[in-house]
């Protein structure tokens, strides 16, 4: 059955790789009528978020949101699809980093790095990043339950010679390389919603006290990796700029927890100034009245 579903949908994510990006687009706006109108994808999940994070904000600035959201979605996702054959001159020119000296300083220290992301405006695209920078690029995501899908994402997400390592592989595959003599560069997305654990750290994100994902920062200070955020933004469609912010190189001097607040005050300053840009289909913020009942116990 899975197999069967894959070779249903993969020649039309391949037919989608190859239309030229004004014709891409097009199909996008088609899409998002699709998506927002007549499946009305999650979109109470969307307008829940959007309620609990902006109370202040009246119905109609939420509907606005929301529609620039689900716009941004649908493109995203194409985009997700476009990669399966775009060049990597194109992907540079659509996807561009700022401030690429940043990675030659941090490379110099001689450190493997730890690059924590948010899921805003585009990750899919950051693929590019290993042309920037002469160590070996990871990136860390959780295996599809679909094999072939599983392999065909692995292949997109690879094909710029950045290896993907799923969540159980990571401290062994990095440990690994730090006893080899190999320094490398690994990316986390990790500001999504973790399984609700005794030992959880509950933090502020958005203003909500909620579960948040710890991982980087426990690795970075285990191994003593220089830890950066990849701030992205969008300048107009299909064209993105990252910037690298470095947050610590000796992450050991920070107190526990400290690195994780810093990078989630780096994606709320992103969110306030572009909210349709975040990725609001999550169930974020799920856990929040057990975290009440931690916060007031």
């Amino acid at each position: 059955m899975q197999f069967l579903v894959y070779i249903l949908v993969y020649p039309l994510l391949w037919l989608i790789s190859i239309l030229p990006f004004r014709l891409l687009y097009f199909v996008s706006d088609c899409v998002y009528v699709l998506v927002y109108y007549i499946i009305g994808y999650r979109k109470k999940t969307v307008y829940n978020n959007l309620k609990l994070v902006f109370p202040e904000k009246s119905e109609n600035d939420i509907k606005i949101i929301t529609k620039a959201f689900y716009h941004h979605l649908c493109d995203m996702f194409l985009e997700m699809a476009k990669t399966m054959t775009i060049s990597e001159t194109e992907l540079k020119k659509r996807f561009k980093v700022t401030n690429p000296q940043e990675f030659k300083r941090l490379e110099a220290l001689n450190k493997s790095i730890i690059l924590i992301f948010g899921h805003y405006a585009s990750w899919e695209w950051s693929i590019v990043l290993q042309n920037y920078i002469n160590f070996k690029g990871l990136a860390v995501y959780k295996p599809l339950a679909n094999k072939h899908f599983d392999k065909l994402v692995k292949n997109i997400r690879s094909k710029f010679n950045t290896d993907l390592i799923s969540t159980k592989e990571t401290i062994n595959v990095i440990n690994n390389n730090e006893i080899n003599g190999i320094k490398s560069i690994t990316g986390f997305l990790s500001d999504q919603s973790p399984r609700l654990t005794k030992d959880v750290y509950w933090g502020d994100f958005m203003g909500i006290k909620s579960p948040c994902f710890t991982g980087a920062e426990r690795l970075a200070k285990k191994l003593d990796l220089t830890t950066a955020y990849l701030k992205v933004t969008k300048v107009k469609r299909g064209f993105y700029e990252a910037e690298i912010m470095t947050l610590a190189e000796n992450p050991k001097d920070y107190k526990d927890y400290q690195l994780t607040d810093m990078f989630l005050r780096e994606v709320e300053k992103q969110i306030y100034e572009a909210p349709e840009y975040y990725f609001w289909t999550h169930k974020r913020w799920k856990h929040r009245k057990k975290s009440e009942k931690v916060k007031n116990s």
